[in-house]
């Protein structure tokens, strides 16, 4: 067999492997988290308020509609705000919720092994009772996302038995601020590294309010996650980002950013944290504060990410066809690593 063969052999192995981890992911998430799969959009109207504002810094894709009088869509960063509109419209009951495939585009992000400028998740949201906005619910949510992914672990293990499971039979939950306390002389991602190395799975939590030092982990748009809360003393955040020991690439890799969205208190107080009060007028938040809106959780899971993961690539390049530079094209095959 040639070179050639090889690598096209190789090349759609990996696809059906693919194929194999999405579909058994999806069927176990939407289980555990009783979700219906919907359809969803590429782009949205500009200036709803609906798109995913991410860090705030980040340019979406956009473009002229001339059947609608030029008005400006964008491509979407995530569909974070879209789904909780969503379950609204299509009548979803408390306890139960909506799962997309989500395809998005981000091209101000940097390239690295698990950065792409595309994007492919699995957007879920669940409608909840004003009760469960609690840590406990959170935390009891984590739990069954974790199972999803043990149990995609499992499935493709016995699929590919040259791949081992690794995940721990528990996912540790840590927040945010006891990770500065531990770790107060490293940076926010060489936390993430230490406690995913030490425990293997973490759901880290209060990512996007600042900490005792008055810096936040991480960056999290004002508007859907709810980082603000107070859930004890001097801890605050009813949301947070999951994390994988990584074995091929010795690091952290983060698989998942969801939380508690955002009630009317907390959309007001974080808007004002961010001094950016003018986006109540808004439609997305005008609903929200009208209270025509349900009280939900959701987040987004990196299809590609959980490929890499499961099926031990060091490249996101590996489980997902996107765009690359020629240098890191021929840097990769000299190591022998083919991009899709």
């Amino acid at each position: 067999m040639t070179t050639a063969e090889m690598t096209t052999t190789d090349l759609l192995e990996t696809e059906e492997a693919i194929s194999l981890v999405k579909s058994v992911f999806a069927r176990e998430l939407a289980r555990r988290l009783r979700l219906s799969c919907v359809s969803a959009p590429i782009a949205v109207l500009d200036g709803t308020g609906i798109n995913d504002d991410l860090n705030g810094v980040e340019r979406p894709v956009a473009f002229l509609i001339k059947a609608l009088a030029e008005r400006r869509a964008v491509v979407v960063h995530s569909l974070a705000k879209w789904k909780r509109l969503r379950l609204r419209e299509l009548g979803i009951a408390a306890g139960r919720g909506l799962l997309t495939d989500m395809r998005a585009l981000r091209p101000d992000e940097d390239y690295s092994p698990i950065h792409s400028i595309y994007v492919d998740q699995w957007d879920w949201e669940q409608h909840i009772a004003a009760e469960q906005r609690t840590p406990e619910f959170l935390r009891a949510t984590v739990e069954h996302i974790y199972e999803a992914l043990r149990a995609t672990e499992t499935e493709v293990a016995a699929r590919y038995p040259d791949i081992m499971p690794v995940l721990p039979g528990r996912i540790t939950f840590l927040h945010a601020e006891d990770l500065l306390r531990q770790y107060p002389e490293l940076t926010p991602k060489e936390r993430e590294h230490e406690a995913a190395r030490q425990y293997g799975a973490v759901f880290l939590m209060g990512i996007g309010g600042a900490l005792s030092h008055g810096e936040a982990h991480d960056g999290r748009a004002p508007d859907y996650d709810d980082w603000s809360t107070e859930t004890a003393p001097g801890y605050q955040g009813l949301n947070g980002d999951l994390l994988v020991w990584h074995p091929v690439l010795q690091t952290a890799l983060e698989l998942s950013s969801m939380g508690i969205r955002v009630d009317k208190l907390a959309l007001r107080r974080q808007l004002a944290l961010r001094g950016c009060e003018q986006r109540q007028e808004l439609d997305f938040h005008g609903r929200l504060l009208r209270d025509e809106l349900p009280e939900s959780i959701g987040g987004g899971i990196g299809q590609s990410r959980v490929c890499m993961f499961m099926l031990r690539k060091g490249h996101i390049g590996e489980v997902q066809v996107s765009i690359w530079p020629e240098e890191v094209r021929r840097e990769l095959a000299d190591m022998g690593v083919t991009l899709l």
